[in-house]
């Protein structure tokens, strides 16, 4: 029997497919499919015939993913179970972590929503540029062209996701259960039923919504315009978690975040089994699973429907994203999703030229964070979490406070890195600065002053807060750490080509028997070799003007920074002068 293969994807009927959540068999990208007869239909055969041609390649991605599960088990088990197993072992001898209920029951309420709604954000983000319906690019452009029913083809991969979704789900209900049962002493059986609620709800109920995204435009423009307020309003469900422990709690405020959807009612389910629960848990209960069960059987039906086109460009982008990754090419990576779910767009939005010369590269600079505002947005939140560390390491003593002060300096870096792009951009290839009358090692330097003072103006804003909370000289640290840690990321934009030889160096002599070389090891060292230095750097100083809070610390600790930013600036022009020496494409140790 000769079968005519049908013709290709009609965007128009793509579009209209994407309004069909309950086709079942055939889509509606397929023009012809509503002439071909159940002799046409050669379905079974054709993944029959598929499997036994992939039988070796199955077998062999059994035993890598076999290996890959064997060790994230073994970690689990080393680092979870055997821990978890010594604590109980404590506690049954006397040992009494009941003083941390307290704490933990409330952190919860704001806790779990803000990790449930972090949970939705991230998973419906994932389907602007994968989603949850992600086949090979094979199947993509060629089995799906052809006279199979696409149902049997993509519903695996739905179901796929929602186990690898669901798994870490699976892990957090576990450790729920541990916490419960050390310091609320609440029934292990019971702790982790009620955990479990949440924890496999949660991202199943996610994983569907990333199909409705996957499938159309307007909901992934509604995930577009809503996250940066939804980022927003997760660290401000985290400030409150915070907040709760330290003996401010708003009940009223957390029974209405609570009980605004699955996010919450994950919290009404974890807090059931606790002295602190709250009325209507088994309705919370209930709500959970009716609406997880429907989602699911919504979604097992609709992932046959996502348009051709849109699973081949997904095919696509996540095979280069895959690619990236496995050649430790972050950036790519990164740019590959970013120009996906659309992130890379910018906003058309004009400055007056400059009239001098010299102001050309910062009104380039300051033009590009105007056309995209994301990147100032992400630097605001990510200041958030460095504001807290520095107020923990200004109460903390010790090793402590060096630790709260070297995290609160990485969350700082991260924030005034997303000013850094332009720089970045021109370092990808040495030879877009062309147009640039002055040498590559100069430009490089005069793109520092505009996120220098961006991470300044972001530095004084925390610096009030801190002041109108009643801080001390010590929320000037927050302006004088921009910077060194500014400078930290140019000497990161500055690096060159990855070396990805250090991968592969070998153990050295003196360490025989050592179970593999220090390659990886050396490679993270060069990789993040300006922000280790600078937060190494300023960490001593900065943790000890932040515990005393006295003037005279301040001042040498800012006189630091600026001691810092200098050698970092020239670390980072002998980078650049280098990087403008090699050729392109050529590595520049």
């Amino acid at each position: 029997m000769t079968v005519t293969p049908p013709p290709k994807a009609d965007p128009a009927a793509d579009a209209r497919a994407e309004d069909d959540p309950t086709a079942d068999g055939w889509t509606d990208d397929d023009p012809t499919a509503d002439d071909w007869t159940e002799d046409d239909d050669w379905t079974d055969e054709t993944l029959a015939l598929l499997r036994t041609l992939r039988a070796p390649h199955r077998r062999n991605r059994a035993k890598a993913i076999g290996f890959a599960v064997y060790c994230v088990v073994l970690l689990l088990i080393v680092w979870g179970a055997v821990p978890s197993l010594g604590l109980f072992l404590q506690a049954s001898m006397g040992a009494d972590y009941t003083g941390h209920g307290g704490d933990l029951l409330a952190a919860m309420p704001a806790g779990i929503t803000a990790i449930g709604l972090a949970t939705f954000l991230l998973l419906v983000r994932d389907g602007l540029w994968r989603g949850p319906v992600v086949p090979p690019r094979a199947a993509a452009d060629w089995l799906l062209i052809h006279p199979v029913r696409p149902r049997p083809v993509l519903r695996p991969w739905f179901w796929l996701s929602c186990a690898v979704a669901a798994f870490p789900g699976l892990v957090a209900a576990v450790g729920g259960m541990v916490a419960l049962g050390l310091t609320v002493r609440t029934g292990l059986p019971a702790a982790l039923g009620w955990c479990l609620l949440g924890g496999l709800c949660v991202p199943l109920l996610a994983t569907c919504a990333a199909l409705v995204v996957e499938r159309g435009d307007r909901a992934a423009r509604w995930v577009r315009r809503l996250t940066p307020y939804l980022t927003l309003l997760i660290v401000a469900l985290a400030g409150q978690s915070v907040l709760a422990v330290t003996g401010h709690p708003v009940r009223w405020l957390e029974l209405v975040e609570m009980w605004s959807g699955p996010w919450g009612w994950a919290a009404i389910a974890a807090l059931a089994p606790t002295p602190a629960a709250v009325a209507g848990g088994w309705v919370a209960a209930a709500l959970l699973l009716v609406s997880t069960g429907a989602a699911l059987v919504f979604a097992d039906r609709a992932a046959s429907t996502v348009p051709l086109a849109r699973l081949r460009e997904r095919a696509r982008t996540a095979a280069g994203v895959l690619a990236a990754l496995r050649t430790v090419e972050l950036r790519s990576a990164r740019l590959a999703v970013n120009s996906a779910n659309g992130s890379a767009r910018q906003r058309r939005i004009r400055l007056p030229a400059p009239r001098r010369a010299w102001l050309v590269v910062p009104w380039r600079d300051t033009l590009a964070l105007l056309r995209s505002p994301a990147r100032p947005g992400r630097a605001v939140v990510l200041a958030v979490p460095a504001l807290f560390c520095a107020v923990l390491a200004h109460g903390a003593t010790g090793g402590l406070s060096w630790l709260a002060t070297a995290v609160a300096l990485t969350f700082g870096y991260l924030a005034v890195a997303q000013f850094l792009e332009p720089a970045r951009i021109e370092t990808d290839d040495v030879r877009r600065a062309s147009w640039s009358p002055y040498p590559f090692a100069a430009l490089m330097l005069r793109h520092a002053a505009v996120p220098t003072l961006a991470g300044i103006l972001l530095g004084l804003a925390c610096a009030g807060a801190l002041l109108a909370a009643g801080a001390g000289p010590a929320a000037w640290l927050a302006p004088a750490a921009a910077p060194p840690l500014v400078a930290a990321g140019l000497v990161n934009a500055c690096r060159g080509v990855l070396r990805k030889d250090l991968l592969f160096s070998p153990a050295p002599a003196s360490a025989p028997g050592t179970g593999g070389g220090t390659g990886p090891l050396l490679f993270a060292v060069w990789y993040a070799a300006g922000p280790a230095v600078g937060v190494a750097a300023l960490t001593p100083m900065f943790s000890s003007a932040l515990r005393g809070g006295a003037l005279v610390p301040v001042g040498k600790a800012c006189l630091m920074a600026v001691v810092v930013a200098a050698l970092l600036l020239r670390w980072a022009r002998a980078r650049a002068a280098k990087m403008s020496r090699a050729r392109p494409g050529e590595s520049t140790p």
